[in-house]
């Protein structure tokens, strides 16, 4: 595919980089329009401008706020247009799913002008008064608080070690409900929780990987389900997610996701869930609502990123 001859930048002004991406853009053989973002709107009104003023590629440019917002405008309006991330925030959690060059800004630009273009999928989640893109990861419970409760310091230091950490205070955050599932438009089953994760991408910050078989272009979301209580079952959590999903997984051994007592992997195309008591819904890490009832779906192949 040729290089784009109109390119949209869309960037976050409070995550900084201006001087460096107008110069990793100097050389480029294309006409460049500039399009900030706004506290109230992380990208979804910039997106537009940029495709208003003609973009064949809109450069995200921020965090994953950033990015979700751009991916949500492009995968809804069915634009043409195909997507350049700039990582320049804390999480990148598709940009380093997709292996975009991180802390280079130079790097990730040349790589949305000239790589191949792929088709990814993007996820819909409907709480009954909004509905929010994403393209990594949506759900409730402990992941949230994994992101957020991980030590920037340790992570640093020992990788996704640092999640195991972060995973046992944010247990205390965390309490099995009752839930009901709809999977597919299949019947409806009944069951316990305290996180449900539905992923299009399956890893976090440091190189952890919570969802091991998650691939954002095959038409399919990964779903993560945790009923662990007491001792036991959190053990029996850790073992899984840290060792027979993450460690023995590393070294070959183990060709799917495993499930446990007290973890469920699957794989659904959409997916209807009622909540006993409010749960705070979140997606690509951040929290958006609180809601008793969940609606997801999958838009395939709705984006092309470069």
């Amino acid at each position: 595919m040729s290089a784009p001859t109109r390119i949209g930048v869309v960037f976050n002004p409070s995550k900084g980089a201006p001087d460096k991406l107008e110069k990793a853009l100097e050389s480029v053989d294309a006409t460049v329009t500039w399009h900030e973002t706004d506290p109230d709107d992380p990208g979804i009104a910039a997106a537009r401008a940029a495709i208003e003023a003609g973009a064949e590629l809109v450069l995200a440019a921020g965090g994953d706020g950033t990015v979700r917002a751009v991916a949500a405008h492009l995968a809804e309006s069915g634009a043409d247009v195909d997507l350049g991330i700039v990582p320049l925030g804390t999480g990148n959690l598709l940009a380093r799913n997709l292996e975009v060059p991180l802390g280079d800004v130079a790097a990730a630009v040349e790589r949305a002008v000239i790589g191949e273009p792929r088709r990814i999928d993007v996820g819909w989640a409907d709480t009954g008064q909004a509905r929010y893109a994403f393209v990594v990861m949506a759900g409730f419970g402990i992941d949230a608080h994994m992101i957020t409760e991980t030590d920037d310091d340790l992570k640093d230091r020992a990788g996704w070690v640092a999640y195991v950490e972060a995973l046992g205070r944010a247990v205390t955050a965390s309490e099995v409900i009752d839930v009901r599932l709809t999977a597919d438009d299949g019947e409806p089953r009944d069951g316990s929780a305290h996180t449900l994760i539905v992923g299009n991408c399956g890893t976090l910050q440091g190189g952890f990987t919570l969802l091991p078989d998650a691939d954002p272009s095959d038409g399919e979301l990964d779903l993560l389900l945790l009923d662990a209580d007491g001792v036991g079952g959190w053990m029996d959590t850790l073992r899984n997610v840290v060792w027979d999903n993450g460690i023995a997984r590393a070294f070959g051994r183990g060709a799917d996701a495993q499930s446990s007592d007290s973890v469920t992997h699957r794989r659904v195309r959409s997916l209807s869930l009622e909540l006993a008591e409010p749960r705070v819904v979140e997606v690509d890490g951040d929290e958006v609502a609180e809601t008793t009832s969940l609606e997801i779906t999958l838009q395939p192949g709705a984006l092309r990123v470069r």
